[in-house]
């Protein structure tokens, strides 16, 4: 992918972190144009085996507290310098579905693309950085440290990962558009770090 049209960001965490949804591997990235989130990509906080959260029996057959995953509450940073023009952390967190409960959660999700952009992100901060508006998404109730109109350097506190909005268990999703609102908004190409990291990388973030 260019990096000629692409908004320039660091990435907004530090440790493991599993990336899914990759643009790099398929454009729409996550199967969908709608809401401008072709160039749309996930971060999963991991372990040193690459482990989301413990396997129990209920991660085969039952739904999980949001609690018991690693990246629930981790810190999500500011990927770039810019103002804040939108943010949102009203929405709970709900219990996170990896086996046989994400089919049928999959299954509900044109309900909630019917209810717009707020039912899929979550608790969000948008951040109008030069041309371009990076949207943090999926952050956890009542973590937000910024409002609307507050000025953000490089790598400051924004929120806490949460599992909020269409998860399925508790990442951040990161996209860029090119101005609000969403439903109108075209997609931005990003890069982290001048690169662009493919599915199933494991990134180690200092």
């Amino acid at each position: 992918m260019s990096g000629g049209n692409a908004v320039h960001l660091h990435y907004p965490f530090t440790g493991l972190w599993l990336v899914q949804n990759s643009p790099v591997d398929r454009v729409p990235s996550h199967g969908t144009t709608l809401l401008a989130s072709s160039y749309a990509i996930d971060f999963v906080q991991v372990d040193e085996q690459g482990r989301s959260a413990p396997v129990t029996a209920r991660t085969w057959l039952g739904t999980e507290e949001p609690t018991s995953f690693f990246g629930f509450g981790a810190p999500i940073l500011a990927p770039c310098a810019g103002t804040v023009i939108a943010a949102d952390a009203s929405m709970p967190d709900h219990r996170a579905r990896r086996g046989l409960a994400s089919v049928g959660y999959a299954l509900t999700q044109r309900q909630r693309l019917a209810q717009g952009w707020q039912a899929l992100a979550g608790n969000h901060a948008m951040i109008q950085t030069g041309a371009a508006v990076v949207a943090l998404c999926h952050l956890k109730q009542g973590s937000l440290e910024v409002g609307v109109g507050d000025h953000v350097a490089l790598g400051d506190l924004i929120a806490a990962c949460g599992n909020s909005g269409n998860s399925t268990e508790p990442h951040v999703h990161v996209q860029a558009i090119d101005r609000l609102p969403v439903h109108a908004a075209e997609a931005v190409p990003m890069l982290f770090d001048g690169q662009l990291p493919r599915n199933g990388k494991i990134l180690e973030i200092p």
